[in-house]
């Protein structure tokens, strides 16, 4: 048996072109685009990478984007006076503030400070307790990616084994969440866990926990689906999963390729939430 890839380029692609008719819709019904605004605060060099990607693709579908790019000295009342700006920016229906923050800056009340109507992350304590009552919400993207690709490949959690790995507030404990809330049996892993026996009984596993290879292929059950969020930059520059992907190709049924799979849904799902929050703006008055 060798695995399906799940082509994440793709899905997201194709995410996108149905957020692109939905925003020029939206434009059309009430006079303005869905509307994304990022902060970003001094120079770290991925962020800044990611912030022009979200930029671009926004721009593509037609969105109203601003980019809010803060001096490394900036302080914590000057950025939270932004933050403050923003949630009563009618033009603004989602507000992101790209992590990781400088040190002195409180990352934590910065998130709590948007408008958890306006947290296109998912990373307010507000929506985060909604996903955890199985309520409606703003779901964080990296999670609701991975539920888009399990439904294109028409995996259904209800009743299976589903094994995450890696216990963040980013992606690990929404991920069960999100999988528990489908009726998933769900098994967490972190590093006090036998992660080996844990995925060897899994339906499902979802890599997240940012060690290069660590699930190897033969803990891997016959026939399960393997979704791998981690990204590890080697020493020569190289990109690898969470999960030893030549090994498990050969056991999985599916299997998400690093790069290429669970990165670009992330970015897909931000534009998707940004264009529920406009919805639900804009249905208010």
């Amino acid at each position: 048996m060798t695995a399906q890839l799940i082509d994440g380029k793709a899905l997201a692609l194709k995410v996108r072109d149905s957020l692109k008719g939905e925003a020029a819709d939206i434009h059309a019904r009430y006079g303005r685009p869905p509307g994304i605004a990022v902060v970003r605060v001094g120079e770290d060099p991925a962020s800044k990478v990611y912030v022009t990607s979200k930029e671009k693709t926004a721009t593509e579908l037609g969105f109203g984007s601003w980019h809010h790019h803060l001096d490394a000295g900036t302080s914590q009342a000057e950025l939270l006076a932004l933050v403050h700006q923003l949630n009563a920016d009618p033009s603004v229906d989602g507000i992101l503030v790209q992590l990781p923050l400088p040190k002195h800056l409180d990352s934590n009340a910065v998130l709590e400070a948007v408008s958890p109507a306006k947290d296109v992350d998912g990373f307010h304590a507000v929506n985060a307790g909604h996903l955890f009552q199985g309520r409606p919400g703003l779901v964080p993207c990296t999670p609701a990616g991975v539920m888009k690709m399990l439904e294109e490949i028409k995996f259904n959690p209800t009743g299976k084994s589903c094994v995450v790995i890696g216990r963040s507030n980013i992606v690990g404990r929404p991920m069960a969440m999100l999988l528990l809330n489908a009726s998933a049996t769900v098994t967490i892993c972190h590093s006090k866990s036998d992660v080996a026996a844990e995925v060897r009984r899994a339906d499902l596993v979802v890599a997240a926990v940012g060690v290069s290879r660590l699930v190897k292929g033969e803990w891997v059950r016959p026939g399960a689906v393997v979704i791998d969020v981690g990204m590890n930059r080697g020493a020569d520059g190289k990109l690898s999963g969470d999960v030893d992907f030549d090994a498990a190709k050969e056991k999985a049924s599916w299997i998400t390729p690093v790069p290429g799979g669970v990165g670009p849904m992330t970015i897909a799902m931000l534009m998707h939430n940004t264009v529920a929050a406009a919805k639900a703006a804009l249905s208010r008055g």
